[in-house]
């Protein structure tokens, strides 16, 4: 199993208790793969709480602080496919670096920015 980034959709999944998504992190888990959350997409999930589902999951998660780098690929990568949602363009290029895959509720979009940047990705829908 490949190492899996989440985007905001499958943190809300998550704490709506989405089995889907439990189902792939136990996966992961199981064999040593601690799923990736960009922090722009934590940010954008995260409502202070009480999110008792999303707590738990962000335990077993490697929280990547967003770095100049990683900012700099993810505002190119916005202008490549002619759009301004950074916090997917975040996802798609840590999943890029990291060759993973992405779990998404949006797998429109996801396509769209891997493919303006010539890196397919595989996109597991929630």
């Amino acid at each position: 199993m490949t190492t899996l980034v989440y985007d905001t959709g499958a943190l809300l999944a998550a704490e709506s208790n989405d089995r889907r998504v439990w189902t792939m992190h136990n996966e992961a888990l199981a064999v040593d793969r601690y799923p990736i959350v960009p922090t722009p997409v934590l940010a954008q999930a995260w409502r202070g709480g009480p999110q008792p589902l999303l707590s738990r999951l962000l335990k077993h998660c490697v929280i990547e602080a967003l770095d100049e780098d990683t900012a700099r690929e993810a505002g190119r990568t916005c202008r490549m496919a002619r759009s301004s949602d950074v916090v997917d363009a975040t996802v798609i290029v840590i999943a890029v670096r990291c060759g993973a895959e992405v779990v998404s509720s949006d797998r429109d979009d996801m396509d769209m920015l891997s493919s303006a940047i010539g890196h397919p990705i595989v996109v597991r829908p929630v």
